[in-house]
């Protein structure tokens, strides 16, 4: 199961900076869509902050420290350095999940839900929901203010068949 997460994980996060490189100018990526709360670039930071933190820091101790309110308060950070950041989220990811066993998939996650602790393995597969979700949010986020329906492979199993 950790081989098959890190493919998508890493797949989705790809995709993620390839929707950011279809935007045609960083304003676009920061403009908010009428009745859409979070912008492109509010759902990028958001989106690699959670797994910098969760799997980067948490799992694979890569010292990230998250800012979550700032995932939702930046504006205007150049395309450069949100290709970084997601570039970033990538090698901490992979090298997160490269720190974990098949027997500690079955081990309460740090992540406390409630009074109750979600097993490493449901807290991994929430996380890859999570980022699935929110790229989906930037897809359309992109068509609507591009007007570009073009399909960029988002969630391409073509990308996960080629590894």
């Amino acid at each position: 199961m950790l081989t098959e997460l890190r493919a998508i994980l890493r797949r989705d996060l790809i995709a993620t900076g390839v929707e950011v490189s279809r935007y045609p100018d960083a304003d676009t990526l920061w403009r908010e869509a009428p009745g859409c709360p979070n912008s492109g670039g509010t759902l990028v930071l958001h989106m690699v902050g959670n797994l910098r933190h969760y799997i980067g820091a948490e799992m694979g101790g890569s010292g990230y420290v998250r800012d979550r309110p700032a995932e939702f308060g930046d504006r205007g950070i150049p395309r450069d350095e949100i290709q970084a950041r997601i570039n970033a989220a990538i090698d901490e990811v992979d090298a997160g999940l490269s720190t974990l066993s098949p027997e500690q998939l079955d081990a309460p996650s740090t992540a406390p839900v409630g009074d109750n602790a979600l097993s490493v393995r449901m807290w991994l597969m929430h996380l890859s929901v999570h980022l699935a979700y929110h790229l989906g949010q930037l897809n359309y986020h992109r068509r609507i203010l591009t007007g570009d329906a073009s399909d960029t492979g988002t969630l391409s199993l073509r990308a996960l068949a080629d590894g």
